[in-house]
């Protein structure tokens, strides 16, 4: 998920439902439950009276009854993660999803806690809580309430790449009679999805409706945003003008809210369609904005734009050095973008993973179960019997050895989904990076010569714009393929983001490794693109060290063969060149 607007939606979510208090709780005092309605109403809209509400109410416990303590404990909850303090918010909301036996409050204070762990990143622990909360849907009365579970879902599942359940929830509480705050809130988080499986090309009506809901609701930040997504769906159609004329038109207003994240997604937009209009002073303009507005964000979407945007500026002028400098900034920041995606998607496969796990391991206890009771039956009865049911028990064990094999199978399913990269088959960064560092300390000890060599693909950007993001992924399979070729038996291949990969090969001197970098770099060049469905041509640039000049230390390595890297990239691509043993890289050999 692109994280736009996750902040803002994960304040807005803890804010949508207020519901009032059904009545007097048991044995509480009215006077109590009174300021307890008085906190709700204001906890959002007023902070400094929802504090003082709170001081009062925790200086009157000694008459208030259990339930409204846990009422006060969730409000209390609630306005540590409101203020920033999600640690001690997190801890306090999950004492009360696991004592309170009230299940609407459960519900909320398990949204709290999905919104906070959202807001901290920690999507892993979100979804946990996410299935836990979600689990209590169906007992919740208070369509208020159930919103604010829905929205919570549909927001980290946006933020977690799966848009067709941020979708699905978010049209869940826009069928529900939604309130024209939550409609805004929520209907954010539908276009969002919309607009990441582009399907946004016929919402032109929505997005207007759902900006006057927000108008409504005195939501300006959430309607801006939205306003973003006019300009990109009539981008989409063809009206690039019409998409940057109303960006400029609410740019004055969008720096007036001095929110980084929303100036630095505007500026980037307008970044990279006024670099296509030919607009390179003003599109240059604009991306120095975006990068000094998403300064501290290491993995946001507009930051990478607006690198590109610099660097196919700097690449129309010729200024070589000034390109050079802008792709090394985008490389890392595209990098640390794919990183985040790919986190949040692994942290989504893993609780699913350890779902379905769960059901496995239950069905295979309800099974041992069945055998057990069958068991006790066999003992009863008599020998006629007795022959039926152990026919039975031997089926029922058989069954306990399949679901048995099934969790293995899961298990082992999901350690290979967490160490491969899910497009080329090949080890993921993270797996590459921790098998590499191992092999290479062996390799220390026993004095035995090491090369790392990295491989870009030249103008994969290209590839994608003209063929389309499918035959770019088939383009990325071929290459790893190809390098997989190259690899013997020790070495190791592992994509490490995007178009980049990486090669550790064992027992080889630098020009070793070059002469493999260099076959690789045939068998790349000699990739046949038919049946992609396209006629085209792909190279790589390739970059070498060897751990003679550099050491045994990863990190050092990476570093020396990425700088060679870079040589190639200057010197014209589509060939190797490598780290001599002055420290400094030089080309080798070219296509």
């Amino acid at each position: 998920m692109h994280p736009r607007l996750a902040a803002l939606l994960v304040a807005a979510t803890l804010c949508i439902a207020s519901p009032c208090l059904a009545a007097t709780e048991a044995g509480g005092s009215p006077a109590f439950d009174a300021m307890l309605r008085q906190a709700e109403l204001v906890r959002s809209s007023d902070p400094s009276q929802f504090q003082r509400l709170l001081g009062e109410l925790t200086a009157s416990l000694d008459v208030a009854s259990d339930a409204q303590r846990e009422h006060l404990a969730y409000l209390k909850a609630y306005h540590l993660s409101y203020t920033g303090r999600f640690d001690l918010g997190i801890a306090a909301a999950r004492k009360l999803f696991e004592s309170t036996s009230d299940v609407s409050l459960r519900f909320r204070a398990g949204s709290l806690i999905v919104n906070s762990y959202a807001a901290t990143r920690e999507f892993t622990e979100g979804l946990r809580y996410l299935d836990r909360t979600l689990a209590l849907v169906e007992q919740i009365q208070d369509p208020e309430i159930r919103h604010h579970g829905w929205t919570s879902a549909a927001v980290i599942y946006n933020q977690v790449g799966q848009y067709d359940l941020g979708r699905h929830y978010a049209e869940l509480v826009l069928a529900d009679g939604a309130t024209p705050r939550t409609a805004c809130i929520t209907g954010y988080s539908r276009l969002e999805a919309l607009y990441n499986l582009e399907r946004l090309d016929s919402e032109e009506q929505s997005i207007a409706d759902l900006i006057e809901q927000c108008r409504i609701a005195g939501e300006p930040l959430a309607g801006y945003f939205l306003e973003s997504y006019r300009a990109r769906f009539w981008t989409a159609q063809g009206d690039r003008i019409r998409g940057i004329g109303t960006l400029e038109q609410m740019l004055p207003a969008v720096e007036a809210t001095k929110y980084a994240r929303l100036i630095g997604e505007v500026h980037s937009l307008l970044a990279e369609w006024k670099l296509a209009e030919g607009m390179l002073d003003q599109a240059e303009r604009h991306a120095e904005i975006a990068i000094a507005r998403s300064e501290g964000t290491v993995h946001s979407l507009p930051l990478v734009k607006a690198h590109q945007t610099l660097y196919e500026i700097a690449m129309k002028r010729g200024d070589t050095a000034m390109a050079l400098e802008s792709l090394r900034a985008y490389t890392d920041a595209d990098r640390a973008y794919l990183d985040s995606v790919k986190a949040r998607e692994l942290a989504f496969q893993m609780v699913k993973h350890e779902t379905q796990q769960k059901t496995q391991t239950i069905e295979l206890l309800n099974r041992q179960n069945e055998v057990l009771t069958l068991q006790q039956q066999v003992s009863a009865k008599s020998t006629q019997a007795n022959r039926l049911l152990i026919a039975l028990l031997a089926v029922l064990l058989a069954s306990i050895g399949y679901w048995a094999f099934k969790v293995k199978k899961m298990q082992v399913s999901f350690r290979h989904l967490a160490e491969t990269d899910a497009l080329t088959g090949i080890s993921n960064r993270h797996h590459f990076t921790r098998r590499a560092t191992a092999v290479l300390e062996q390799c220390r000890k026993s004095n035995q010569q090491v090369g790392l060599v990295m491989v870009d693909l030249d103008h994969f950007k290209t590839i994608n714009d003209r063929f389309g993001h499918a035959t770019g992924d088939w383009a990325l399979k071929a290459v790893a393929q190809a390098c997989q070729q190259v690899c013997r038996r020790d070495d190791l291949a592992g994509r490490l983001g995007g178009e980049e990969f990486a090669l550790l090969l064992v027992g080889c001197d630098a020009e070793a490794s070059v002469a493999l970098a260099e076959e690789c770099r045939r068998r790349i060049a000699a990739i046949d693109t038919l049946p992609s469905g396209h006629r085209f041509q792909i190279t790589a640039s390739f970059g070498v060290a060897g751990s003679r000049n550099c050491g045994h230390g990863f990190d050092a390595l990476l570093a020396k063969a990425d700088d060679a890297l870079y040589l190639s990239k200057r010197d014209g691509r589509d060939r190797v060149s490598v780290q001599d043993a002055t420290g400094e890289p030089q080309a080798a050999l070219s296509g």
